[in-house]
């Protein structure tokens, strides 16, 4: 029935054999040639030789002959993909210092050295008169043209004598400049990790690395010598560009490198290293008092990872998995001859395995083949969604909490408010490890949104409620109420959202094939960056529209909530390999099945590839119409 229709179809299968064997309209065999249908079959060409999947396996087989993480030298690379971190950190909060709206007055045309206040600025409510320290003399009252002014005088809170704003006078109608200069470097890290990511899957991360210490080094230098805010916010655009690829290539190489039992714990460690860069950030520009020192001073310790050239090898992980076994073996034989180890050891056989592959021809693939998969473009697209949602909403709670202008003693203090927002970030990251490591990451993914959520819509719904509360007499109720319950939920909203960001980075570097990873992190880390981009856009617009932007990132935490019980658990499993791979991380249950009790879904072990039935179907026109193309009889 089949061959049937096929024929009905219309040129979808050959014409069929007549009683004799013979095709009609079709000229007879030469005596001793195989029959038609034999012939037609051979001409077939074979399907090309899978590769050994011992050479795949990278977890199980070559990894174990290298000795893991038990081998001095995987140990060093580790430690060498640690310590820029400390600089990724200065670079990725310089902006708290380079462009922090000081307090500002100008003085009067009129040269008897009297100051006047200016309207509109400063603090970060924007709202009202910042007055003069006691050191300068009294003010005088000025009107609303105080603007105009040729001179002014700035007191920086960030520790700095000068600062861009400060250098350029950013400030009344030329305020909005600022806002552009910080998203010079945020536009910068998106479009970086989209292309450096796609880049490092076709060239190597080792390439991307060092190349991007290269140009970091060129534009971070020339940043210090802008001459006015246009140069100084274009190459902020690159800056932000070259720290993406070196961000991107060490977090692939770090994932890369490592067996699974010590792949979460060995991020978090660079993650903590990160975050004491944070810490150092106010020393280090109390330090330098000029901005155009400290940019300086952030940039020089790049020049360190330019022996990284010498140092630092391409990852084996990624060569093997696009077939580049003759750099494979070179690279396994060296990192034997440095671990100092017998080659007797092998009793897998890897090394004979891949002198017999060693002619086969690299396979490198782009991001854009993820398209055509059904499970991991939807996990990619969760945990882009859920990076984007963690960082965005992020900003939300640290407005809010932040802004109780004269009622929260947060605001009084910019090194209280810095050193707030990098607590709270650590005690995130702290928590994420027990968490994670008990409930997995998509466990610990899945209670941290959950807590984002509750956050955000008692902030939201419990606040109202309460502020209405408090207008009647006999409530009981204050303003003061209220502050205390937004200051509670903004803090443990700012706690979870962070947790949510960072766990979605770490869960999409391990899902993702290792030969897409790199385009992969670039996809989640560029959404985290548009997360970011939200907090200088709502600065930009006077924060007008903010009830709305939480409103509808709250909306973002309750979807996400319901996706991520579709993405699958990564904790303890081997990094794919390849896209068939991520293919097979299907969704488990949230808890496991009761005994005796049939599992809804298949085991990897349990897939089947059913994709040659077609074709078998279509070269196989001599089986009866009763039999199947599996070769099962058909009732």
């Amino acid at each position: 029935m089949a061959i049937e229709r096929r024929r009905e179809a219309g040129g979808g299968g050959r014409p069929l054999p007549e009683e004799n064997g013979s095709v009609p309209g079709a000229a007879a065999p030469p005596p001793g040639s195989p029959p038609a249908g034999v012939a037609e079959i051979q001409a077939v060409p074979p399907p090309a030789a899978a590769c050994s999947p011992l050479l795949l396996d990278y977890d199980g087989s070559v990894l174990p002959f290298l000795g893991g993480l038990g081998g001095g030298y995987q140990r060093t690379l580790v430690l060498l993909t640690w310590v820029p971190a400390l600089f990724i950190g200065f670079s990725k909060f310089s902006d708290s210092f380079l462009l922090d709206q000081p307090d500002f007055w100008c003085r009067q045309a009129d040269g008897q050295g009297n100051w006047s206040v200016a309207p509109g600025h400063g603090n970060r409510s924007g709202n009202g008169s910042i007055f003069p320290p006691a050191a300068l003399p009294t003010p005088v009252a000025g009107n609303a043209s105080e603007c105009d002014c040729h001179e002014w005088h700035y007191r920086i809170r960030a520790g700095l004598v000068q600062n861009v704003v400060s250098k350029w006078d950013l400030v009344c109608d030329s305020a909005w400049k600022v806002h552009i200069a910080k998203f010079s470097l945020l536009v910068g890290l998106i479009f970086g990790h989209l292309i450096t990511g796609c880049i490092a899957d076709w060239v190597g991360r080792r390439p991307i690395l060092l190349f991007s210490v290269i140009f970091i080094l060129i534009f971070g230098l020339t940043v210090a010598l802008s001459v006015n805010v246009t140069m100084f916010s274009t190459l902020r655009f690159f800056e932000g560009f070259c720290l993406a690829g070196i961000v991107l290539s060490l977090y692939a190489l770090r994932i890369e490198l490592c067996p699974p039992a010590h792949r979460f714990m060995i991020t978090m460690v660079a993650s903590f290293i990160e975050m004491a860069g944070q810490f150092l950030m106010p020393g280090l520009a109390a330090l330098c008092r000029d901005w155009q020192v400290l940019q300086a001073v952030i940039i020089c310790p790049f020049l360190l990872m330019l022996l990284y050239w010498v140092i630092f090898p391409e990852s084996l992980r990624w060569l093997m998995a696009t077939q580049q076994f003759e750099a494979s073996k070179e690279l396994i034989l060296q990192l034997t001859r440095k671990n100092r180890m017998n080659t007797e050891s092998d009793i897998k056989g890897v090394v004979p395995e891949l002198e017999k592959e060693i002619t086969r021809r690299s396979k490198k693939v782009c991001i854009i083949k993820v398209v055509g998969t059904r499970n991991l473009w939807k996990n990619i697209v969760v945990l882009c969604v859920n990076s984007l949602t963690g960082y965005g909403i992020h900003h939300c709670f640290a407005k809010s909490m932040m802004g109780h202008e004269a009622k929260m003693t947060l605001t009084q203090n910019f090194y209280a408010d810095y050193y707030t927002m990098a607590g709270i970030a650590l005690a995130s990251c702290l928590a994420m490890c027990p968490v994670v490591g008990f409930l997995g990451r998509r466990g610990g993914l899945l209670l941290f949104m959950i807590l984002t959520a509750l956050a955000s819509l008692l902030q939201l719904g419990l606040l109202n409620l309460i502020g209405k509360y408090s207008q009647l007499p006999d409530s009981g109720m204050s303003d003061s109420v209220k502050d205390k319950f937004s200051t509670a939920f903004s803090i443990v909203g700012m706690f979870s959202s962070h947790a949510v960001g960072s766990l979605s980075v770490f869960f999409c570097a391990e899902i993702t094939p290792t030969v897409i990873r790199g385009g992969g992190l670039g996809l989640v880390l560029a959404s985290a960056g548009f997360g970011r981009l939200t907090a200088p856009i709502m600065e930009l617009h006077n924060q007008k529209g903010y009830f709305l932007h939480h409103v509808i990132f709250a909306c973002c935490t309750l979807i996400c909530i319901i996706c991520i019980l579709l993405l699958p658990e990564s904790k303890n499993q081997n990094l794919p390999e390849n896209i068939p791979d991520g293919e097979h991380y299907t969704r488990q249950p949230l808890l496991p099945h009761k005994k005796g009790e049939q599992p809804l879904l298949l085991t990897n072990s349990e897939l089947k590839d059913y994709s040659g039935l077609h074709d078998s179907a279509t070269v196989s026109d001599g089986i009866s119409e009763n039999t199947t193309a599996n070769g099962m009889k058909s009732m």
